[in-house]
């Protein structure tokens, strides 16, 4: 598949925040509501800058491998709180190109709204890809939100400004929840329903742990 980038690389953090502010308004909050293939995205560092990205394609019904691709790189930009994305998107970007099926829904270790400019990496990529996208972080980011109560399934909204812009979603029984927001071309209500889907044995979606297990291991 390709993808667009739509923008120089930023090289300083006036650039990237003015990236994301660009590329704001263009993100869309409905989308499809069932989706055939599912691919998780997940970037594992090896030090501070030598990386290995990892995209693994499931089937949504039976969650068995389609496709697989990694790229190693080196981080594209600083460290800094809301811009890590644009250390990791052109690793990312090239596990993507190296496919040769496109999937209905990029699922994201990080977030989407849930972000300080409402532009976190599944919004970034969701845009640059125009494929519905979703974020889901294993701690909280930004806003505030209560735990929600303790069964699988249970969930509660993550407040920012007033605004809901995720939710802390409880995949598994007593186990602590994951935080769920939008990317792009999907809505909140869908979202975390895929999560659940994809969530059967384990607290994180399982297109995600293929694709840290591969980021990792190579396999």
């Amino acid at each position: 598949m390709r993808v667009n980038l739509l923008h120089p690389w930023p090289t300083s953090v006036a650039e990237a925040e003015a990236v994301q502010e660009r590329l704001r308004p263009s993100v869309e909050l409905t989308g499809p509501t069932a989706f055939a293939t599912v691919a998780g995205l997940d970037v594992h560092y090896h030090g501070d800058e030598e990386l290995t990205a990892a995209v693994v394609v499931l089937s949504a019904a039976t969650l068995e491998v389609v496709e697989q691709a990694v790229a190693h790189g080196r981080a594209a930009f600083p460290y800094v709180p809301g811009l890590f994305a644009f250390r990791e998107l052109p690793a990312l970007v090239q596990c993507l190109e190296r496919l040769t099926v496109t999937p209905d829904l990029l699922v994201c270790d990080g977030y989407g709204l849930a972000h300080p400019r409402g532009f976190g990496l599944a919004c970034h990529l969701g845009v640059l890809t125009g494929l519905p996208a979703l974020g889901v972080g294993k701690t909280p980011f930004v806003g505030s939100c209560e735990p929600p109560a303790p069964e699988r399934g249970a969930w509660t909204p993550i407040v920012l400004e007033g605004a809901e812009v995720g939710r802390a979603l409880r995949t598994r029984d007593g186990v602590k929840p994951v935080y769920v927001s939008q990317g792009h071309r999907i809505g909140l209500g869908t979202a975390c329903g895929q999560v659940l889907r994809l969530s059967p044995h384990a607290r994180l979606p399982e297109p995600v742990r293929r694709a840290d297990r591969l980021a990792r291991h190579g396999r």
